[in-house]
């Protein structure tokens, strides 16, 4: 197996901070002779794929990762490979996570979300108020489209933005956007390259690329794709029988004057040097008692197995906040403290710090 094919999946708090932070994936960059197109203006590029929704199709998203993270027994979703995505082109969609233990399926619409692992037997169920503004879900870190989308939403005046060459990307002649932070942005990253479709400007691949590197460290896209329609079948979801179902309610992603016990999130600063900040659940708020101060129940993690998995990624610090684990990759980091606080961004520890400190 290619060793840098395989997703790097990590929630560090079961949280959308942790999918968000660290939940980076990548796909090899396509090879052969660059497709000529007619010229575009950056600018119209990028109101195109503002513009764009996802047309119906079908297709396979390759990830893959080179951040320097060990692998990690017990945590399946570092194994996974591919996934199967799936868009109705009415807002409806399917995500299958292959992983080597089952797979997780993700089926969302505009009213309601559905995940489900094979690997347990567990289901999960969110509706969505009608008036809630749609949310960031965490399979979007498999997504090609929706990451492309909403980091072009954010680029803003943080970024240059350019037109560099074309590509092919499964079979497909794209434009390559390019996306790179302003000299006064505090961000471990160089660029950000995103391949759009030629024809129907949909972002068909998305790579991230740091300081001092040549292959992306970060990037997610389409191995093959077909456009039309799909079978109504695989947007609707009901649980097996025997399946363990959890309900779950939406954050309401409001502006807070801190990171709350309940999971919702925050962020601080803007652009390319953005924290994002939240709690972890209970397990991880544990982690500076011991085990026999803070009985957990059998579905919640123990301090004990907390450490160990954030010992097997991550190191001891201190500072302002107090101590924690800082997790360090090339393209992100996480900041997770003893008393629950999580602070993840694509920067480095002090910026991190600083956030903290600022709450």
């Amino acid at each position: 197996m290619n060793p840098r094919r395989r997703a790097t999946v990590i929630a560090v708090a079961g949280t959308a901070a942790g999918a968000t932070g660290l939940g980076v994936l990548a796909v090899p960059a396509g090879a052969g002779t660059a497709p000529e197109l007619p010229p575009v203006e950056a600018q119209a590029l990028v109101e195109s794929v503002l513009r764009g929704d996802a047309p119906a199709l079908s297709g396979t998203v390759a990830v893959e990762s080179d951040l320097g993270l060990p692998s990690m027994r017990g945590i399946p979703a570092l194994q996974a490979e591919s996934a199967r995505v799936f868009y109705d082109g009415e807002g409806r969609s399917r995500i299958a996570l292959e992983r080597e233990s089952g797979e997780f399926t993700v089926v969302a619409s505009d009213e309601d979300i559905w995940t489900y692992d094979s690997a347990d037997n567990t289901a999960g169920h969110t509706e969505l108020p009608a008036d809630a503004q749609k949310p960031a879900r965490g399979h979007d870190a498999v997504d090609p489209t929706a990451l492309a989308q909403r980091m072009v939403a954010a680029a803003g005046e943080s970024s240059t933005i350019s037109v560099d060459g074309t590509a092919s990307v499964a079979d497909r002649p794209a434009y390559e956007l390019v996306l790179t932070p302003k000299p006064d942005e505090r961000t471990l990253l160089r660029e950000v390259r995103i391949a759009v479709d030629s024809e129907t400007r949909l972002p068909l691949r998305l790579s991230v690329l740091t300081h001092g590197t040549t292959e992306p460290a970060v990037e997610v896209g389409f191995d093959d794709i077909d456009f039309g329609a799909q079978p109504a079948g695989l947007f609707e979801f009901s649980p097996p029988e025997n399946a363990e179902v959890t309900e779950r309610t939406p954050g309401d992603g409001a502006h807070r004057e801190g990171p709350r016990d309940d999971g919702s999130v925050e962020t601080v600063g803007e652009g390319w040097d953005t924290v994002v900040l939240t709690r972890a659940p209970a397990g991880l708020a544990a982690l500076g008692r011991d085990s026999a101060d803070n009985p957990t129940g059998e579905d919640t993690p123990g301090p004990e197995r907390v450490r160990e998995l954030l010992g097997q990624v991550g190191e001891r610090v201190s500072g302002p906040y107090g101590s924690g684990y800082l997790i360090s990759t090339s393209a992100a980091t996480a900041l997770v403290t003893d008393d629950g606080r999580v602070a993840v961004g694509a920067v480095p520890e002090q910026v991190l710090t600083e956030a903290l400190s600022s709450r």
